[in-house]
Order: structure tokens, then sequence, then C-alpha cells
């Protein structure tokens, strides 16, 4: 008599489970409008009391810390008519194929990003092009300018170093270089030697950036599916006065084989300091308004490799 009862609630806890699940999925989609504004949920199932009961699951308790930091509220659901899609949806998948994948999501090896890197140098100057494309498709683009004389192979490697500099603030931890010059792609795989003085430092910075990832493949392909990168290389190293206004290009001062690590330490307060603190935290002030105003500007901003950075108009993301 007591079998059926049991395996009701066990259908359920899965079931609740399951939508619990769909909303973490849901708040990492749409971070920047979770972050932005106030969210309410209408659902037939208690979520506020599943997600804040102390005997949780530890897979229940990761999901409820993640959705802390939203403001999320939670309304009973009304009208069916409005829910008829999403049970289409949530009766007819098929828990063989669903559930293992997704709660198996995070023990996935991290999808490579994927960077296209070109150098250029000539009489007026010299520039690189990056274009690195994340696992979900979007791409973000840099041009750079060398306010230094370079060759081309100098600017390809400078080119490559500063490609994985920010692949690693940004926190990747695999990447597939993708370049169309030769000797560098060869000199990094080992298959050239590096003779000349100034391309064997070039060689061991490289190594020592490589070795900050946990998957790193560099692969030579034909300037033609490389055009990108090379078309905001030749930009960069060309005419510049003009470019400021329209594209947003960053000087490079110094070569990376001359520059020096000095860690700087700054204790003073800056408007930066509440977008840190949540951002890296979640931690907000006790006032309501100053917390809705730190939320809503919070969405163009990230924090990472204790750098902040703010998406620009054109996509790349600015210090």
């Amino acid at each position: 008599m007591l079998a059926a009862p049991y395996k009701i609630r066990k259908r359920d806890i899965r079931q609740q489970r399951k939508l619990v699940l769909a909303l973490v999925h849901a708040a990492r989609k749409l971070r920047p409008y979770f972050l932005a504004h106030s969210i309410v949920v209408m659902t037939d199932q208690p979520l506020r009391q599943i997600l804040t009961k102390p005997e949780i699951s530890g897979r229940m308790t990761k999901w409820a810390v993640e959705l802390a930091e939203h403001d999320i509220g939670y309304q009973p659901r009304t009208a069916i008519k409005a829910q008829a899609l999403a049970n289409f949806l949530t009766e007819g998948a098929s828990l063989s194929t669903t559930e293992p994948c997704a709660l198996a999501e995070e023990a996935r090896p991290e999808e490579p990003w994927v960077l296209f890197v070109d150098g250029a140098s000539s009489k007026e100057g010299s520039g690189a092009g990056l274009l690195l494309t994340l696992p979900t498709g979007e791409e973000l683009t840099y041009a750079l300018r060398f306010d230094f004389p370079t060759s081309n192979n100098e600017a390809e490697y400078e080119t490559l170093l500063i490609g994985l500099r920010i692949a690693h603030q940004m926190g990747v931890t695999a990447i597939r270089v993708r370049s169309d010059s030769q000797l560098v792609v060869y000199q990094v795989r080992g298959e050239y030697e590096a003779k000349e003085e100034v391309m064997k430092k070039y060689l061991a910075k490289v190594q020592e950036a490589t070795a900050l990832f946990d998957t790193f493949e560099i692969e030579r392909v034909p300037r033609s599916q490389n055009k990108r990168a090379d078309a905001l290389s030749k930009l960069a190293s060309s005419s510049f006065a003009h470019l400021n206004k329209e594209v947003f290009v960053e000087v490079v001062k110094q070569k990376s084989i001359d520059q020096v690590q000095v860690l700087a330490i700054d204790s003073s307060t800056t408007w930066m300091t509440p977008l840190v603190n949540f951002l890296s935290s979640g931690a907000l002030p006790e006032n309501k308004t100053e917390t809705r105003r730190i939320q809503l500007k919070a969405a163009k901003y990230a924090y990472a490799g204790g750098t902040l950075y703010r998406r620009s108009y054109l996509s790349p993301w600015l210090k």
C-alpha cells in the first residue's frame, strides 16, 4: 500500500529538479536580463520551498546559490493556456535523452574557443587583428596598433601573445589558434627551429603563455580563411588618425618580450568598487535604490582575472 505514494513522490521530486535546472539554464543564457530586472516565475510547483530546504541535495544547493544572486519571485500559475507549449515540451521530452545530458553538463571538458590571429607590418606602421570565437558562436574582434617598429614575423608573434593574454584574462582554459604565418605556427609546434635571438625570446614567451591553458592547439590556415583578422591588422597598421572615431584600436606601447610584470597595490575605493564586489561575490549595499542601480549597471560589465571590463558598442570588451 505504501509503494504507490512513494513512487509518486519520487516522480514529483524528479520533475521539480528538472524545473529548477531549466530555471538555472534560463538564468545563465539570459544573465544580463536577470541581473537588470526583477524576474517573476509562474509555476504550479513549490520551487521557492524546494530551494530553501536545508536537506536538499548538493546539486540543488549549488543551483540555489547560483539563483540567489538574482531578484526572482515565484507566483502560482493561473491560466493554463499560456503554459500549453511549455507543458508540451516538458512532458514530451524523453528522460533518458535529456536529464543525463543536463546533469552531466558540468562534468564535460570545456569546448575550445577559436582564436584567429594576423599581424601586419608596413612603412606606415605595424598592427594586429584578432578574432575570438566563443563556443556559442559569438565573435569578439580586436584591432591593435604597435607603437614600436616590428618585422612581419615579430608582428605575428606579438599578435599571438596578445590574443593568448586576452583569452586567459577572460577565463578561457581551452583554445585553438588559427594563423596563416607558417614560421610562427611551425616554431610553436616545434617543427621549425628558432635561430634568431629575437625569435627565441618570442617563442619562450609563447610557451609560457600556452602553459596557462589546459588545452592548446595551433594550426596554420590559408590566408583565405583568415580574411577578417587580416583586414583588421591591415586597418590598424595603415592610416591611423581617423580610426579612433570609427573603430576602437588599442595602442600597444611596448614589445611583449620587453615587458616586466609589476604587481600594483591600490587600496582606494572608486566608482568601480561596488560593481567589482557585486560581480565577484554578489555583495550589494543595504540601500535598495543603490542595489537596483548597481544591478542595472552590472549588466554591461564583466569581471575576470582581477580586471573590470565593459562591453563597447562594437562588441569588444574594454578595460
